[in-house]
């Protein structure tokens, strides 16, 4: 990230996609910075100050946030599987400490939803990219926002079986590209000679995991809470 000749930072791809409404703005190095464009082709990204409060995300190795493999080895930890290193007695106290807090978003039994008043979510442990994957395909049960993280998407708050059920029949074989915003295909190299929807979609690709995004869908489900 630029403002004028300043390199700010780095953020994550993803974060330059997502639908926004109104001007996109960031969080980085402690202050929030607005969007005024994006070079694709150079990987870089310019901004300016901006007083409205900005989103910050954590970047990893993966384009777009954590990968698959990453929160399926957080989702193991929380399990009980332990690290094959030496720990500190402060990183074990960290570890039951972690187990404990999140013992209602995993099961060795399958994926877990849980249900906490109108907050509904479900745990894939799938990663920032197959997710994006999950919610864009199952409209019809995720909450009309289509709100996710790393390790969970949040599910419409009257999700019963019977809805879920429904809602993911066949779903690994109708697989949908996550949704961009149009603003970000400015600075897309040959942008300009495909029709908008072709060069949307060519994004759409490059952020996207479907090989895990169609595993998660066939892992068993336990609703909790």
């Amino acid at each position: 990230m630029l403002s004028g000749r300043r390199e700010i930072g780095r953020t994550d791809p993803m974060l330059l996609t997502e639908k926004v409404a109104g001007p996109r703005v960031l969080l980085l190095a402690g202050r929030n910075w607005r969007v005024t464009w994006i070079d694709w082709k150079r990987r870089r990204c310019f901004v300016e100050p901006s007083d409205l409060p900005g989103k910050a995300r954590w970047f990893g190795a993966a384009v777009g946030g954590t990968s698959f493999e990453l929160s399926r080895a957080c989702r193991s930890v929380l399990l009980g599987e332990s690290p094959e290193v030496e720990l500190t007695d402060r990183a074990v106290r960290g570890l039951a400490e972690a187990r404990d807090d999140d013992v209602g978003s995993v099961h060795p039994g399958g994926l877990v939803i849980s249900r906490d008043g109108e907050d509904v979510r479900w745990w894939t442990w799938a990663g920032y990219r197959a997710n994006a994957v999950l919610a864009a395909t199952l409209a019809g049960v995720t909450d009309e926002k289509q709100r996710f993280q790393d390790d969970w998407i949040r599910l419409r708050s009257d999700l019963t079986r019977d809805i879920w059920r429904s809602g993911v029949t066949d779903a690994a074989e109708r697989l949908c590209l996550p949704d961009v915003d149009e603003r970000a295909l400015r600075g897309l190299k040959f942008s300009e000679a495909l029709p908008e929807r072709l060069a949307m979609a060519t994004l759409a690709a490059r952020l996207a995991d479907l090989e895990n995004a169609a595993a998660v869908l066939d892992e068993p489900v336990r609703f909790m809470g």
